[in-house]
């Protein structure tokens, strides 16, 4: 007889939106799409630390000892199954759901059982098609660790469970985000809660841009400096004004580092620069680093 267990893990829940309206249009090519997308799902499943528990019909159970690798699991399973799907009419698409969750399992020999593994299918249920929908509990943990936007779809009730289970959307492109608040969100509930996370990221292109515009803007400033020039270089000022306006922008499209503190680190830079660049003589701006460090120690303290 195997042994009967108890563990904390993350469970990792995927079907396929319309399976059995694919299957009535062509079974034997839906059979071989399906065989297809799950060993390449299988692979990134391994390749992320994870195991798969089963599979039946269009189903997939997975587990990972980590959270954080689960959900780059999840992220990178949905962009390589949209790659093969490209070449496909969209009514011939195969579509994967996935459902995240981190909770206690009961484990006999290979299987899992109990409320975390019910949890994790529920919200696969709920999840878009090619989206990916995870609880508060494993938003919780990597919401400062994976580089993807996060969109709050309110709680969700589950069979067998008395409290509902906060749910989160991830947003793995703009093209994502309107479809997971529309689709995934339960009735009733909110589109999307205002939360300093669920703030759009900010994509390499969009951060060039900005960088471009400064660029040309700190440029300029210096070229009529240069040309009216009477000794006195008033352009640094207006160059540090758009060069703090620029990283707080960008600071506040980022979900990498907590933009709180990032935004603390800015104006601490800005002071030090301020302070530098008015020199008398007196390094005033240490009080109110001390000050912002305080904040930013209690904040990271505090934080989640």
């Amino acid at each position: 007889m195997s042994e009967t267990q108890r563990r904390l893990t993350t469970i990792f829940s995927a079907d396929v939106q319309d399976y059995t309206r694919l299957m009535g249009l062509d079974e034997e090519g839906t059979l071989a799409t399906l065989k297809r997308y799950r060993e390449a799902m299988s692979g990134l499943i391994a390749t992320h630390g994870g195991r798969v528990v089963n599979t039946w019909g269009d189903g997939l159970i997975a587990e990972f000892p980590s959270v954080v690798e689960a959900v780059r699991a999840a992220v990178d399973v949905q962009t390589e199954l949209a790659g093969f799907n490209s070449a496909k009419p969209a009514s011939e698409q195969m579509l994967f759901r996935i459902g995240i969750n981190l909770g206690d399992i009961i484990v006999e020999g290979a299987d899992i059982y109990g409320d975390g593994v019910n949890i994790a299918a529920r919200l696969q249920a709920s999840a878009p098609a090619g989206g990916i929908v995870i609880s508060n509990t494993v938003y919780d943990q990597v919401r400062n660790k994976v580089p993807v936007g996060f969109d709050f779809l309110g709680p969700l009730s589950v069979k067998n469970v008395s409290e509902a289970i906060p749910s989160y959307a991830i947003r793995i492109g703009e093209s994502h985000q309107a479809q997971a608040v529309a689709q995934a969100a339960p009735s009733g509930a909110p589109a999307a809660a205002a939360r300093p996370d669920q703030r759009p990221t900010a994509s390499p292109s969009r951060a060039r841009k900005l960088l471009g515009i400064f660029a040309i803007a700190a440029a300029f400033f210096a070229l009529i400096n240069a040309l009216t020039w009477e000794g006195n270089l008033w352009a640094v000022w207006p160059i540090l004004v758009l060069a703090f306006a620029a990283a707080m922008t960008i600071a506040r499209l980022q979900n990498r580092v907590d933009q709180q503190l990032a935004g603390l680190a800015i104006i601490g830079l800005g002071l030090i620069a301020i302070n530098l660049l008015s020199w008398s003589g007196t390094f005033w701006a240490i009080w109110p680093l001390m000050a912002f460090a305080a904040v930013g120690a209690i904040r990271w303290v505090m934080r989640g």
